[in-house]
């Protein structure tokens, strides 16, 4: 198979990293500092958007620019300090990762992440040098914008329709359709009946990468 001109852009919290802990932790330990309290199922609604989006959902309000600065750089900073001890790849992630490789897909991260915490998560997991590009939503409109998404196919040299996106949030999804791709869905953070919207929902990386791609028709 020649997928030369074909690529895998792949979210990183919650989809090849187990990181959901571990950011509930640190959004619940810097909120409680300021006096917030951690509102849980608003985290698990908009997990996957990017800090700016999410930080007014924990709060209920939209904060001044300072209060916003502050509390991300904390929440963001403890996130890196403790990450080592908290975070895990997502089972069988680095099968799929080396089966796309030798299949000659083009990988790229496209993340809501900061770039800091992107290469933080990279360099604990061993997985420097796994992709060929690295693009982080920080200062882009947020998932499910598409953007994060067409800058990565951009960054590759890749049309948008010829990108195959891999996403474990809601938000991730419809960005992926609303930027012309595929999407496989992974549940880790939410149920499989949530992600219908997705192209293929699996549990884990468990399940061979190429029987994936025959039920969407990319083999």
């Amino acid at each position: 198979m020649n997928t030369i001109h074909r690529a895998i852009l792949w979210d990183l919290d919650g989809t090849i990293v187990d990181t959901n802990a571990c950011h509930a932790h640190t959004w619940e330990s810097v909120l409680n500092k300021y006096g917030f309290e951690f509102d849980r199922r608003a985290y698990a609604e908009n997990f996957g958007r990017n800090n700016t989006s999410l930080l007014p959902a924990l709060l209920g309000f939209f904060p001044d620019d300072d209060l916003m600065m502050n509390i991300v750089e904390e929440k963001e900073s403890l996130f890196r300090q403790i990450a080592a001890n908290w975070i895990t790849l997502v089972p069988g992630v680095m099968t799929w990762l080396k089966d796309a490789r030798e299949l000659n897909y083009r990988q790229a991260i496209a993340s809501s992440a900061p770039h800091e915490n992107i290469n933080t998560m990279l360099a604990i997991m061993n997985l420097d040098g796994c992709f060929d590009a690295i693009i982080s939503g920080t200062d882009l409109p947020a998932k499910p914008r598409p953007d994060v998404f067409l800058r990565a196919a951009d960054v590759l040299g890749v049309f948008p329709q010829d990108c195959l996106v891999i996403e474990d949030a809601i938000a991730g999804v419809q960005g992926a359709h609303e930027a012309g791709m595929s999407c496989i869905a992974v549940a880790t953070t939410h149920p499989p009946e949530e992600l219908d919207q997705a192209d293929a929902v699996i549990q884990d990386f468990t399940i061979p990468f190429t029987e994936v791609l025959q039920v969407l028709n990319w083999d």
